[in-house]
């Protein structure tokens, strides 16, 4: 008897919690839905659409993929990833500084 309490070991989530998930990214979705319905158009529509999408992806890997409660792999599965992506940028933005100045340096300034 005692060898079976012991052996279920692990995390329950309640489901109250996944369906209030489930919920938040049901309104999110929508919410994406009215930005097109709506016609929003410009910096606004892209701005929006991408903050609904980071805001879903940020809910389905905290509860679903139960990064919420791995500190640690939390920060090598999104952090370091991110970090990396920054850097990849930042070197791309110097690459092309050097190729617009090498451009206007061999072919002139332009018409």
């Amino acid at each position: 008897m005692a060898h079976s309490a012991t052996h279920a070991q692990g995390q329950q989530h309640p489901i109250k919690l996944y369906l209030v998930v489930w919920a938040w990214l049901f309104i999110l979705s929508a919410c994406s839905y009215f930005v097109d319905y709506f016609q929003l158009q410009g910096l606004l529509r892209y701005s929006l659409i991408i903050l609904f999408m980071l805001l879903k992806a940020g809910l389905i890997v905290a509860v679903f993929m139960h990064m919420a409660w791995e500190r640690l792999s939390l920060v090598y599965a999104i952090l370091v990833p991110i970090s990396a992506v920054l850097v990849f940028v930042a070197i791309m933005v110097l690459e092309s500084d050097y190729t617009l100045l090498s451009r206007i340096a061999f072919f002139g300034p332009g018409p």
